[in-house]
């Protein structure tokens, strides 16, 4: 296991949201492969909803950019 999926699930555990939006932006920006991104970038974007977290609207144009919204 990476060591960011050992962060990702210790997030998880603790229910952390902030960090779950900036961890899973973290993995999206690691990735190559466009699918992967963008699962990665709409747990992003939902967790920064649920939480009324400023990123949300650059999340959301990341993915409108890469044609997911």
């Amino acid at each position: 296991m990476s060591e960011l999926q050992t962060r990702l699930l210790s997030a998880h555990e603790k229910d952390d949201r902030k960090g779950l939006i900036a961890l899973y932006t973290e993995a999206a920006d690691q990735s190559n492969d466009m699918i992967e991104r963008s699962f990665f970038l709409t747990h992003a974007f939902v967790f920064a909803l649920e939480a009324g977290d400023m990123r949300a609207p650059l999340l959301h144009d990341r993915l409108r950019e890469m044609g997911r919204i």
